[in-house]
């Protein structure tokens, strides 16, 4: 399979792309321990309440994080990481090393069919 088929089975473009942010790295490496509410995830990145929203909207459009509302309080709102997000990236970088190791595999055999034909 080619890595252009991969691309659009698993369109890992807002993927990277909420990911280009070392912030947002920083929020998915934190919500990998444990959920955590919005105010935690500020506190510990160092960034404001305002900012952390827009960040934390920005993994969610992307499906890198869910979130779930508290039962006794909806205000309260818990983040997750999405494993299947983490998969899918897993799954698009797996097809691109297949190919980049079927490729490095034909250039070697290419070598050596030439250098065999040049000890003959």
């Amino acid at each position: 399979m080619s890595t252009d088929q991969g691309a659009s089975e698993h369109d890992v473009g807002p993927l990277f792309a909420a990911l280009a942010d070392p912030t947002r790295r920083q929020v998915v490496g934190l919500l990998g321990s444990r959920p955590r509410r919005a105010g935690e995830l500020a506190e510990a990145t160092g960034t404001s309440g305002p900012t952390m929203s827009r960040h934390l909207r920005m993994l969610l459009a992307a499906g890198l994080v869910d979130d779930e509302r508290g039962r006794d309080d909806a205000r309260v709102r818990l983040f997750r990481l999405r494993p299947q997000s983490v998969v899918a990236l897993r799954a698009w970088v797996d097809q691109l090393q297949a190919e980049w190791d079927h490729q490095l595999a034909s250039f070697k055999d290419h070598v050596e069919r030439r250098v065999e034909e040049g000890n003959r």
